[in-house]
């Protein structure tokens, strides 16, 4: 958290150094800093995770306790390691280390051994300690444990890597799976919310409540409510093993303390010593306890152990007093040690609903960022492998009761005990099944609102997007079926934090949110021991003293969720002041990472007021300029709301503004950064061009030769971009370009270029603009294709007629040869038998071999039975295709104009793009008239331009700025020319606007989308054409489709449409009793020739001259028997 420093060493501008240096594609001796810092958050979570993570979570499973034959075991975990990724005992290999491009190439997962040391006792004597495996665990790639940590770009392009590999992701079944990264409240903090449905929860229920989600260091989450009841008292609430409980506060006060009443009714009341109300209230909570006959405080924990022991599945020789602290352990505020800070924060907590309950404060708003932290991949990943690792020893227990018995008979030793351990269902499945599909399977729930969801494939379509599934940030899957918008709106307390442009549009928008480049996620957690000490000494009051003031003139100091003490109205500036300078100067032990909030008694209902510290993880942090101290200072979420922060120097007011912005595009993510002159566009063309330049077709990666994914694009010619923002220097992005410099003139030429179409020069096109190729690659594993032969491998019969020597000897295709539609594509062979079988290129498009990849098993003794293809299917624009530029500009490629028809200007210079000038009026991308003058200067004097937003503003206008540059280089000012026509050759009359715009190719092709068909499938039941172009289907003719011939009145095309080209049928029926099902061919007698004429004969009437053959669609026939079956007759009248 702390190499912040990066934001200071930003370039001052683009630079061709890369054309221009010759030094461009060597390898350094370091990684690029800014490309690691993308994934820093799922990294070092991870991390966390498995070294300090894994030890608490250990050291949190309670121990087993069950009888087996009459004997109390007790099973507990010691402590547990995670392995890096290496082979089976017994493998035949050469490195044991497994590296991730073998998981990829071979479809396997990266994975790692968790091995735990268990320790066994019976009746409380302790036999010893079991070294047992729990199976394997998926290990995050880059991350400590990872075979890549901490390898230069040279070492790891020698293991098939890319040299700026950022790591952050997951492999399962040779697939990158990246885990989401949602919003979920802010842990230790008590939000007072009004949920009208809450009054449903039973009789006097209000909606008034103060919720708080518990998280203890171990990651593991419960949600906890305090709900105002009409008469004045407060119930708690909470779940346990996704079941809802409910609880008098008094009772959970009493069973915490042993206080008596008067000293716990002094507590509730502090502040509030003079509101009659108020008191009544509590003395009726406390009332209500005494009545059920609990005075002192192992009566109250007797009484709830009993109600709740049944619940809690505890062995019976459990006391009820125990029960009961297990409960208060487990499920009321967790991330508490002490049941003395648990009363302190309950009794805060009721405090502060009381307030709400009586106007006094005001709500806080849920779906605010400052209510909001980020579940990071290695929480998730902790709270399951605890969950399962609990329910490994429920499985041994399991075991024991089935097998026990057996294996125990001739009394109790290690091998047996090892034997039964054996038995305990491995982790490996669940882990791979919550990975493969984001589907969480567990019994808690996990403190969480949604199960499915959790995992997204991190698709290298191209770099941006790559790198962009890492700083997504979603809301839960729970909100997206949600009505209200208020979950989606754009708040302005996310500034700094979450991207207001880079947010999908439609369903996902405001829900699929990404963090901007300067934000960042707190991983670390320190111990905060020293920290309260620190407060007392600088004015604070313990939580039992008495402060020099009134309660009411004093806010209560809260760090994590821990009440620790009371502090004076006028010393919480002061306090607030001195933690804030040791923050910064990183004195006195405490973190960097501290968020100090003081929220104040402003008079009105606002906000509950307190002095609030932050130190754990999760929480987003940036990056801000601290003006007194003139140091950067990492503020959160929270504390943002309560600091005034300027963005440009003439903002900033002595004595008001405590904070300054590093750089005045703080506020935009990565992707949003890249935008040229982003401030001269209207709103949501930026955010259309955040998600096309996801969809570009680019470099997506370096090491084609050594990647199986299902299918990459690339562009052949791709080239840097000459007008950019620095932030694209900043990031390197010339190692992942993703476009062509064009040529563009704004001109309405032909009529071939009518809503967002465009033409293309197509001597351009013939110089190799914007082509490109698809890598398409099949895994073909002969173990699936021919199940149960042992001998079966890849090989051609010599001679055989169908391989026609397309294929080798091995029955694989050359590399480098063209396959057409219906070449052999791979031959395997059974040596018992000599039987061969050809295997044939299915695909329309022709393409060509690129590499072919062998593979083996997992232990190394694989024969020749797994093989990987990749093919290369070259896609050069064609018309219909999809390009863009950077602002949101979409449109089709129409036609590819000859260069003798292109108007031409005077130097004889053809465009390679005309764009139509009515894209601009109703757009208002001016960002892209800059871009084009710019670009157009840039091309004259040799240089790239800085198009980062905020640069130009009414006063330094980019116009003037850039029309200079181009009339020093004889050009007019205002970027126009005279172009003359290439038909006539006569000089147009308008002036043209024309430049150097940079164009991205987009993966939407027509030859992905085209859909023919003639004749084809047909549904079995209905005997209509079925849908979908994988199947060769038709394409519905719908319900609109037929209100618009029945609107031209073309009745015959109707007719044709949805009867003779669908399910058109000849069906026999009776013309006098109307039905189309009585009508059967007569039964032959015996003596009959099979080639004598049968009569069709109405069973119902018997006769068959009455029967008439009648063109009916099929399904009209099947709807009659199936209502036949119903008991109901459809009768026709044919006339």
């Amino acid at each position: 958290m702390g190499s912040s420093a990066e934001w200071s060493r930003l370039p001052k501008g683009p630079s061709l150094k890369n054309l221009t240096d010759g030094g461009f594609g060597k390898l350094t001796d370091q990684q690029h800093a800014a490309i690691q810092d993308l994934t820093k958050a799922h990294i070092e979570s991870f991390d966390q995770a498995v070294t300090d993570g894994l030890i608490r979570a250990v050291q949190a499973i309670p121990p087993l306790e069950f009888m087996s034959k009459n004997d109390q075991i007790s099973l507990s975990f010691v402590e547990a390691a995670i392995y890096s990724p290496a082979v089976a005992k017994g493998s035949i290999c050469r490195e044991t280390k497994v590296f991730p491009a073998e998981c990829r190439g071979r479809r396997c997962s990266y994975k790692g051994k968790l091995v735990a040391d268990i320790s066994w006792a019976i009746n409380g004597v302790p036999k010893g300690i079991i070294k047992q495996s729990l199976g394997q665990v998926p290990i995050m790639v880059k991350s400590r444990l990872c075979n890549l940590h901490g390898m230069s770009p040279k070492e790891l392009v020698k293991h098939h890597e890319e040299a700026e590999e950022m790591g952050g992701y997951f492999i399962v079944n040779g697939i990158e799976k990246v885990v989401r990264m949602l919003i979920m409240p802010r842990r230790n903090y008590p939000i007072a919310m009004s949920r009208p449905k809450w009054k449903s929860r039973g009789q006097g229920y209000t909606q008034y409540g103060v919720s708080m989600r518990c998280v203890k260091d171990d990651h593991t989450a419960i949600n906890l409510n305090l709900h105002y009841l009409e008469n004045g008292t407060v119930m708690l609430n909470f779940i346990y093993q996704k079941e809802l409980f409910f609880l008098p506060l008094g009772f959970a006060l009493k069973a915490l303390v042993d206080f008596t009443d008067f000293q716990i009714y002094q507590e509730l009341i502090k502040g509030r010593e003079d509101n009659s109300f108020y008191k009544t209230c509590v003395s009726e909570m406390l009332r209500v306890v005494m009545e059920e006959g609990c005075t002192t405080r192992s009566k109250v924990l007797t009484y709830l152990g009993e109600r709740f022991r049944v619940k809690l599945n505890l062995p019976e020789w459990y006391t009820n007093e125990q029960c009961a602290n297990i409960l208060l352990n487990e499920c009321i505020c967790i991330h508490l040690k002490s049941d003395t800070e648990k009363f302190y924060l309950l009794c805060l907590m009721s405090r502060k609903l009381f307030s709400h309950a009586k106007q006094e404060c005001m709500e806080e708003n849920p779906d605010s960022i400052m209510c909001q932290e980020v579940l990071t991949p290695g929480q998730l990943y902790l709270m399951f492998l605890k969950e399962r690792m609990t329910a490994w020893l429920v499985s041994v227990k399991l075991s024991f009761d089935k097998r026990g018995s057996k294996v125990f008979a001739r009394g109790w030793s290690t091998e047996n005990v090892i034997k039964m351990l054996n038995m305990g269902s491995d982790v490996t499945k669940p882990f791979e099944y919550l990975l493969a599909t984001g589907n969480l399977n567990s019994k808690t729930g996990l403190g969480m609102l949604q199960n499915s969801g959790l995992c997204v494939v991190a698709d290298k379509l191209n770099f941006i997007r790559y790198l962009s599934h890492f700083r997504c940030v979603h809301r839960g899957a729970a909100f997206a079926k949600m009505r209200t918008t208020s979950v989606r709106k754009l708040l302005p307390e996310s500034w700094g934090f979450l991207c207001p442009v880079h947010t999908p549009d439609g369903e996902p928008c405001g829900l699929m949110n990404h963090m901007t480049a300067s934000c960042e996620v707190v991983a670390a957690s320190s111990p905060t021991t020293s920290l309260p000490a620190l407060l007392c000494s600088l004015g604070v009051t313990p939580v039992d003293g008495t402060p020099a003031q009134a309660f009411s003139d004093c806010y209560p100091v809260v760090l994590d969720g821990s009440v620790v003490g009371w502090v004076e109205t006028d010393l919480a500036p002061a306090v607030v002041d001195a933690m804030r300078r040791f923050k910064v100067l990183r004195e006195r032990k405490v973190p960097p990472w501290t968020e100090i909030v003081l929220v104040p008694k402003t008079g009105k209902a606002s906000l509950y007021p307190g002095l609030f510290l932050f130190t754990t993880p999760c929480r987003m942090m940036r990056p801000v300029q601290n003006l007194a101290l003139g140091k950067q200072e990492f503020i959160g979420t929270f504390e943002q709301l309560y600091t005034n922060v300027g963005i440009l120097e003439e903002e900033i007011e002595a004595g008001v503004t405590t904070h300054q912005e590093l750089f005045p595009h703080s506020m935009l993510s990565v992707v949003a950064n890249f935008i040229p002159f982003s401030d001269h566009n209207q709103s949501p063309r930026n955010m259309y061009q955040c998600q096309m330049g996801k969809q570009t077709m680019g470099f997506p990666l370096h090491s084609f030769m050594d990647r199986s994914d299902n299918k990459l694009y690339r562009l052949q010619t791709p080239q840097s971009a000459l007008v950019r923002p620095y932030m694209y220097d900043h990031y390197n992005l010339d190692n992942y370009p993703s476009g062509t410099n064009a040529i563009v003139a704004v001109i309405s030429y032909t009529g071939y270029d009518m809503e967002d179409a465009m033409i293309v020069n197509k001597s351009s096109w013939e110089r190799g603009f914007a082509h490109g190729s698809i890598y398409k690659t099949e895994l073909v594993d002969l173990a699936d294709k021919v199940r149960g032969e042992d001998a079966v491998v890849f090989g051609t019969k010599p001679g055989d007629p169908k391989v026609n020597d397309k294929l080798d000897a091995d029955g694989l295709p050359r590399v480098g040869s063209v396959l057409q539609y219906g070449d052999p594509f791979y031959s395997y062979i059974n040596l018992n038998t000599g039987q061969s079988c050809v295997h044939f290129y299915k695909s329309q498009e022709a393409c060509v071999v690129d590499n072919i990849k062998i593979c083996s098993n997992d232990s190394g003794s694989g024969q020749f039975k797994r093989i990987c293809i990749t093919t290369r299917v070259p896609r050069n624009p064609t018309i219909g295709d999809k390009f863009a530029s950077r602002h949101g500009q979409k449109g089709i490629l129409s036609r590819l104009w000859p260069a003798e028809d292109m108007p031409f200007t005077e130097s004889g210079m053809t465009p390679d793009i005309l764009f139509n000038p009515h894209g601009f009026p109703s757009r208002m991308t001016i960002g892209m008239l800059i871009e084009s003058m710019a670009g157009k200067s840039a091309a004259l004097h040799g240089r790239s331009h800085d198009a980062t937003p905020f640069t130009f503003s009414e006063e330094n206008s980019a116009l003037d700025h850039f029309g200079e540059l181009l009339r020093a280089g004889g050009y007019n000012y205002y970027g126009t020319e005279r172009l003359y026509s290439g038909v006539s050759g006569r000089e147009l009359e308008a002036d043209i606007f024309i430049g150097v715009v940079y164009y991205q190719r987009l993966r939407h092709m027509v030859s992905d989308k085209f859909q023919v068909r003639t004749t084809g499938a047909r549904d079995k039941v209905t005997n209509q054409p079925v849908g979908g172009r994988n199947i060769q289907g038709g394409i519905r003719f719908g319900e609109m489709e037929r209100d618009a011939l029945l609107a031209h009145g073309s009745s015959f095309l109707l007719h044709d449409r949805l009867f003779n080209c669908s399910d058109r049928s000849e069906a026999q029926m009776c013309v006098d009793c109307g039905s189309l099902l009585s009508p059967l061919l007569e039964k032959p007698p015996p003596c009959w020739s099979a080639m004598r004429h049968r009569k069709t004969l109405c069973t119902l009437c018997g006769k068959s001259d009455s029967i008439n053959a009648v063109s009916v669609p099929y399904v009209f026939r099947y709807f009659v028997a199936e209502l036949a079956a119903m008991n109901i007759k459809v009768k026709l009248e044919v006339k």
